[in-house]
Order: C-alpha cells, then sequence, then structure tokens
C-alpha cells in the first residue's frame, strides 16, 4: 500500500512540473512580445506614418505603414523598405478592396504571393516589380481559371484555360488574349481546333 502511495505521489509531482514547466514556457513567450512591442515606435513618413520596429531611424522588424490614400502594409521591413512576408491591403482607385499577401523584396511585391481582387477574382503565382510575371493561376470569380505563363500582369506565354462548363483550351497567350491555334477539349471527350 504504501508503494501505490509513493507511485501516486510521484505521479502527481510530474504532473506539477509540467503544468510549472508550461506556466513558465507561456510567461516567457509574452516577455518576449512584450520585448518586441516595446521595440515599437512610430514614424512620420512622406505619404503617411508607420508603426513597428526601428533600428538607427529605419523601418527595420516587422511593422504597420499607413498611408495617406488609406491604403495600409503589414509585415517585415528591411533598411527601411518593405522586405519579406507581408500583406498590403488597398483602399484607393482602381485597386480598391484589392489585397496582396506574399513577398516583397526591395520595397516591391515580388517572389511568390496571393493577389486578391474585389470582384472575387485571384491570382496565385510568381511577381515580379509588383506585376505577375512567371507562372501562376488566375482563378475567375465565375469558376473559370488559367494556368500558364504571365508577363507585365497579363497572361502571356503557354497556358491552359479551364472553363467551369468542363470545357479546356490550350494554346499560347499574348496581351492576355489567345493567339495562333489552340486545342479545345470538350467536356464531352471531343478536340476542336481554334485559331
Amino acid at each position: 500500500k504504501m508503494n501505490y502511495i509513493i507511485n501516486e505521489n510521484n505521479k502527481n509531482i510530474q504532473l506539477i512540473r509540467k503544468d510549472i514547466s508550461k506556466s513558465y514556457e507561456q510567461l516567457n513567450k509574452k516577455i518576449d512580445e512584450l520585448k518586441i512591442n516595446s521595440m515599437n515606435q512610430e514614424l512620420k513618413c512622406e505619404n503617411g506614418r508607420y508603426v513597428g520596429q526601428v533600428v538607427n531611424g529605419l523601418r527595420e522588424g516587422k511593422g504597420i505603414y499607413y498611408m495617406n490614400n488609406g491604403d495600409r502594409y503589414e509585415g517585415e521591413w528591411k533598411n527601411d523598405k518593405r522586405d519579406g512576408k507581408g500583406k498590403e491591403y488597398f483602399n484607393s482607385e482602381p485597386f480598391k478592396g484589392d489585397r496582396y499577401e506574399g513577398e516583397h523584396r526591395n520595397g516591391n511585391s515580388e517572389g511568390k504571393g496571393i493577389y486578391y481582387y474585389h470582384n472575387g477574382d485571384r491570382y496565385e503565382g510568381d511577381f515580379i516589380n509588383n506585376q505577375k510575371k512567371g507562372k501562376g493561376i488566375y482563378y475567375y470569380y465565375n469558376g473559370d481559371r488559367y494556368e500558364g505563363d504571365f508577363r507585365n500582369g497579363k497572361r502571356e506565354g503557354k497556358g491552359i484555360m479551364y472553363y467551369n462548363n468542363g470545357d479546356r483550351e490550350m494554346g499560347d497567350f499574348y496581351n492576355d488574349k489567345p493567339i495562333g491555334i489552340h486545342l479545345i477539349l470538350k467536356k464531352d471527350g471531343k478536340i476542336e481546333k481554334n485559331n
């Protein structure tokens, strides 16, 4: 009977130690968050204001940039420029209601990202210098989608259109329009050519 009591007591001690350890981890996490938040500063900028981490007077680390036109960027900064992962919310025409989530380099949307359009369309893929460029998928709000090459923000190069009726169209695109001969694979299995 004594061994049973000792074993139960040891189990309780282990549970208490786990609880203390977990509480200690949570406390350290809160302390780290407070340190980061205490490093936040507010800077007035040419076109708005910045709230976030600052090093030697420059935006560096994580922060939010509130622009005078209502646009906002939340994310990582390096050497006073958007650099790393972040989100951009657009409130000015013609982009009002759009948003970008993804990578930034040297102040631009660059790398992998997702652009959400206010009309329900969405693009997922490569960005260079704030434009769709490289490989990507464009989802239209009506259920159609394009998978392929992009250049200068438009469908350009080889691609496939998947229509919401089940048809597929493969071929070359230029300036957002189909060019040359396209193969159309009908939902019923028939193949057509179109040019």
